[in-house]
């Protein structure tokens, strides 16, 4: 738009160029111009591409020009002479001045009109400038404007342009979505030609369903009457079952007190005697030396008496014969000779282990002298062969599998397991590890709190379990921990009493029912006697209270039992701490079993016959009915 009003701004100023030479030079302009100042006045030829400014100035500048006031004619000199034949007259002679005068006078006279003519001209010029001036500023504000405006059209075109080129690139779009569109009414009218075909089809596929839909109802009402049939038939089957339910938790019940008797029946306090076999490296004992008869139904009994023979080499030696052999015979609830396996050992205590998921306190003790296979029989021979597995792996289990089982009966069961030891009346905590090692000195036995039954052991490790290998584990860091020492009957003698504790806590959450009781298996410590000529060393002294300590422990142990025979009102488990921590698991309300180990060696008859008689003053013992701990 710019390069369109340059060529009219250039003419602008070339009129007034023009304007202002005629007012300077006014003589060949004014003789020019004149003939135009008369006549009409024609607008000039304005470019075809101008812009609105300039030619708009340009058309109201010769609009409003007015034409100047006609000239009069130019009058001949009066002594001008006359021109013959359009010829220039002559120069008049020099002695001719007053013709000269004539003239001069005449061009005088001439050249006045003329300046007259001309300032008139220059005066109406002069106006004509001023009102071209005025409309000039005029038309430069009008022009302003115009120029905004043209500024706000071009913005207004130039987004009319950019409109139209996003219509046109929408219509583009559109012809394409309508060619799209088109493809698939195409294809939609091809797609129902063929559903009205298929429509047909499933029309006449309908009046089948229909008929069969008939058919269909018709044995639906039969299966309608057969549903209510099946559904009182359910409802009968579910009411039987929950008497099942019923009926197989009394039946629990009725299996726990049957089991219950069964184990009172024989005995809540039971003495086995088992023997271990020789070792090798160990003398063979002389034929007869230990004998095992055969029960009132023969061999096929489990045997359950055991005869030690015994010859007096005093009474030989004084009259020179041969020493006479004493019998010895002894009766117990079960005797295990020396080719009994472990898995035949805890075959017969599995029930008895069993009660504690019952909620019965039980107790096996492992009774006899140093080597004689109490920790065997207990904890089991090293190197984890599953086939000399003790009782405390066995047991544990069987425990998990039996409350698995009762699991499905709606029991839950947790179980909690500890390990001490009780060396010169001192109790250690056998399952301490890191710096907690050697700090068994700080272990004591308390109540589990006010007006609480339960005994604890302060500073031990109480560690639950659910599985074997936990429970080997323990065991593992057990027999590390153990106080054992070199003795005269065992390289590695154990010279404290070793208690394992697992505490049972079952729950039936449907019922409301919860019981709980402890699982005791305890390892004595060698039950030999001291030897009154033996020369007392430092060595042989800490032996010798160790000795004592035991022996101490072990007398408790058996007057805690007979007092509990003879119902006596007073049971003095605080002698020793072995009765006092396992003083619920000794009462009434528990079931005892006590293993009393023999050595198969001639040189330890002394010492087995003295386990014997100990075992069976227990085994004469008799303790009430035991009771339940259920909530």
């Amino acid at each position: 738009m710019e390069d369109a009003l340059e060529p009219e701004k250039k003419r602008t100023r070339g009129l007034d160029t023009v304007t202002k030479m005629a007012t300077s030079h006014p003589r060949a302009p004014a003789l020019t111009a004149r003939p135009q100042m008369q006549g009409q006045t024609t607008a000039p030829k304005v470019p075809k591409k101008t812009g609105p400014r300039c030619s708009t100035a340009i058309a109201t500048v010769l609009k409003n020009q007015k034409p100047g006031p006609a000239v009069p004619a130019q009058k001949p000199a009066a002594a001008a002479p006359p021109l013959l034949g359009g010829k220039k007259p002559t120069k008049r002679p020099a002695w001719d001045l007053k013709g000269q005068l004539c003239d001069l006078n005449a061009q005088l006279q001439c050249f006045r009109e003329r300046t007259q003519t001309l300032n008139q001209e220059n005066q109406q010029l002069q106006d004509q400038l001023q009102e071209a001036q005025q409309q000039a500023r005029a038309l430069g504000a009008e022009c302003r404007t115009l120029e905004g405006e043209l500024a706000r059209v071009q913005a207004q075109a130039e987004q009319s342009q950019q409109e139209l080129g996003n219509l046109r690139a929408h219509v583009l779009e559109l012809e394409e979505q309508l060619g799209t569109q088109e493809g698939l009414v195409q294809e939609l009218q091809k797609e129902r030609l063929g559903l009205q075909e298929e429509r047909r089809g499933l029309a006449t596929r309908l009046e089948e369903q229909e008929r069969r839909l008939q058919a269909s109802e018709a044995a639906l009402s039969g299966s309608q009457a057969e549903v209510a049939s099946l559904r009182q038939e359910a409802a009968a089957q579910a009411a039987a079952l929950v008497e099942q339910g019923e009926r197989l938790h009394g039946l629990e019940m009725e299996r726990r007190r049957l089991h219950n008797q069964l184990q009172e029946l024989k005995g809540n306090i039971r003495v086995f005697c088992r023997v271990r076999p020789v070792l090798a490296g160990e003398p063979t004992p002389s034929p007869g030396f230990l004998l095992f008869p055969s029960g009132p139904g023969g061999p096929s009994d489990p045997p359950t008496r055991l005869s030690v023979s015994r010859s007096d080499d005093r009474r030989g030696t004084l009259s020179g014969a041969p020493a006479p052999t004493t019998r010895h015979d002894f009766s117990f609830d079960r005797v295990f000779p020396p080719g009994s396996g472990q898995d035949q050992v805890f075959e017969e205590i599995a029930m008895l282990v069993q009660s504690a998921l019952d909620g019965y306190p039980v107790c096996i003790f492992a009774y006899g002298q140093t080597g004689s296979g109490k920790t065997f029989t207990m904890e089991g021979g090293p190197g984890g062969d599953p086939q000399v597995e003790g009782l405390i792996p066995r047991a544990l289990r069987h425990l998990f599998s039996v409350a698995q089982e009762l699991g499905g009966q709606g029991w839950t069961y947790s179980f909690v397991a500890s390990y001490v030891e009780i060396y010169n009346e001192t109790v250690r905590d056998l399952l301490a590890t890191g710096t907690r090692k050697g700090q068994g000195g700080e272990c004591e036995i308390r109540r589990a709190g006010p007006g609480s039954e339960e005994l604890t052991v302060t500073n031990a490790r109480y560690v639950p379990v659910s599985c074997e290998k936990e429970v080997e584990a323990l065991l593992h860091v057990a027999r590390q921990n153990r106080a054992v020492a070199r003795t005269s009957q065992n390289e590695r003698s154990s010279r404290s009493h070793s208690v394992f504790q697992l505490q049972i806590s079952g729950e039936h959450a449907g019922r409301g029912l919860q019981c709980g009781a402890p699982l005791s298996l305890v390892d004595l410590a060698g039950s030999e006697r001291l030897d009154p000529g033996l020369a007392l060393g430092p060595g042989e002294r800490e032996r010798l209270r160790e000795t004592q300590a035991i022996n101490s422990s072990l007398s408790t142990l058996g007057l805690v039992i007979m007092a509990l025979s003879n119902k006596e009102s007073h049971v003095p488990y605080r002698n020793s701490k072995l009765t006092y921590l396992l003083q619920n698991s000794l009462g009434g309300s528990a079931k005892m079993l006590m293993f009393v180990n023999i050595s198969p060696l001639e040189e330890n008859v002394s010492e087995s016959l003295n386990s014997l008689r100990f075992a069976s003053k227990v085994n004469q013992c008799v303790i009430g009915t035991a009771q339940a701990n259920r909530k």
